[in-house]
Order: C-alpha cells, then sequence, then structure tokens
C-alpha cells in the first residue's frame, strides 16, 4: 500500500474579475499546487496572488501549461504542429518560473491540462515533444504524469523526474486514460464515495477504471480539480480519509 502520497490541485484558473475555484480554501489542504500560465486560464495577476498563497502555506508550486484557448478553457482538443507545441510549453513554464521567483518560491513541478493532457496521455510522441520541451528548461523538474498512459511511457524514455498521478474526481478508463467529459459519470461529485475509492487504489496499487479493471500503477499524487462545486469538501474528506488511514500527505 501507497503510505506517503502527494495532494494535488489544479488552481489559478481565474481570470480578471471571474474566479474559478477556491483556492484559498484548497490551499489549506492540499500540498501541491498546478498554477495556470495563462493561455487556458489565469492571468499575470492571478498568477501572483495564487503563488503567492502558496509559499505562504508551504504549498509546492507547479507550472499548469494548456492549449492557448481562454474560451474553451483548453478543454478542446487543437491541432498544432510539434514546434508549437513545444513553444507552448517553453512559454508557459518560464511565465510560471518568473511568477514563482518574485514570490519567493520557485516551480518544482509542470503537468499538462485538459485537452493537451488527455491528448498526450494517448499519444507518445506527443507526450515526448512537451517533455523534452520542459526538460530542456528545467532538466530536474518533476513531471506529473496521467499513471499507465503514454505520458509515463514518454517520461520513462526520456528518463526525466515524474510522478505518477491519479485523479480524485474523474472516471477512469481500462486502458488508465480519463473518460470523456462528455459521457455520464465522468466527473464525481460525491465525496462519501470518492474518498474511500482513492484509498482502495493506494491499497491496491492500482487504477480502479469504472467498469472495475485494476490497472497496476505508480502512485505519487492524487489531483482534485478546483473548478467543481464539491472540490473543497473532497479535498477535505479525501485528506481526513488518508490520514486516518495512516497515509502521510506530503508534497513532491
Amino acid at each position: 500500500m501507497v503510505t506517503k502520497v502527494d495532494l494535488n490541485s489544479d488552481m489559478g484558473e481565474g481570470f480578471g474579475p471571474w474566479t474559478m475555484g477556491d483556492d484559498v480554501a484548497l490551499l489549506d489542504v492540499i500540498t501541491s499546487a498546478n498554477i495556470a500560465c495563462g493561455m487556458h486560464a489565469g492571468d499575470p495577476d492571478v498568477m501572483a496572488r495564487t503563488m503567492k498563497m502558496a509559499v505562504e502555506k508551504g504549498v509546492g508550486i507547479g507550472a499548469h501549461p494548456g492549449f492557448d484557448d481562454l474560451r474553451g478553457f483548453g478543454r478542446r482538443r487543437l491541432p498544432r504542429t510539434a514546434s508549437e507545441l513545444s513553444n507552448l510549453v517553453t512559454y508557459q513554464l518560464g511565465a510560471a518560473q518568473a511568477m514563482a521567483r518574485a514570490a519567493g518560491g520557485h516551480v518544482r513541478h509542470l503537468k499538462l491540462h485538459g485537452a493537451l493532457a488527455n491528448m498526450c496521455s494517448e499519444d507518445r510522441d506527443m507526450a515526448l515533444t512537451c517533455y523534452r520541451s520542459a526538460l530542456a528548461v528545467d532538466p530536474d523538474i518533476v513531471v506529473m504524469v496521467l499513471a499507465g498512459t503514454q505520458q509515463q511511457a514518454a517520461m520513462e524514455e526520456l528518463g526525466g523526474n515524474w510522478a505518477g498521478e491519479i485523479f480524485a474526481d474523474r472516471a477512469y478508463n481500462d486502458d488508465a486514460t480519463l473518460v470523456d467529459r462528455s459521457l455520464p459519470g465522468a466527473v464525481l461529485h460525491d465525496a462519501a464515495t470518492a474518498a474511500p475509492r482513492i484509498l482502495r487504489m493506494l491499497e491496491e496499487d492500482a487504477i480502479i477504471a469504472e467498469s472495475g479493471t485494476r490497472i497496476a500503477a505508480r502512485i505519487d499524487t492524487i489531483c482534485l480539480h478546483s473548478d467543481t462545486p464539491e472540490a473543497v469538501a473532497m479535498a477535505r474528506e479525501l485528506r481526513r480519509l488518508l490520514t486516518e488511514a495512516g497515509v502521510t500527505l506530503q508534497k513532491l
């Protein structure tokens, strides 16, 4: 059974006066924050504010690059050349590093967002392009990968530092990819059922797919999306259950 794990959340996803998620409350529960870099969401002011709070609370800071798609919140699959993908990741990671440094912190990890992440979980070459770009900027950065997917295969090929991630609030296909958000049951909302499900995954060292299939996985970090209304309640219940089970929560 996994006895030490990181608890992460995607955040800093507001834009100007528009707010997405209760970042303030979540930062009291999680151990790592994946902060949007201004393409799928976020802006310089939101980034600065979120990173400052993360530093103050001792939460690990990560860059969360996505497609340049504010209107679609980075959840639409967009065609991009390898060069465009490389520049997209490089640009966003660089922005995150600068904003984190100005806030008195530093970027410890990187996690792809939304459609970009889902496409890379299916396409190793695309994942290799994105991750090579990140490692060219920071060879020591920890890359959060969707455990058991082509993201993990890409990082194993590159030989960099990586952390296997599972999702507390998403359903899984039998190949360890996430069920498409357009399908019923893809997003989980009930903390009372989601938290015990994650504990079972940690006990079995495996992802539990919607079908009941077990997929052996290295689990280093657990994600909760901040944009679901139940995010804070789910995070608190998950932290309580894991702590009671003897699991130590620690940042990467």
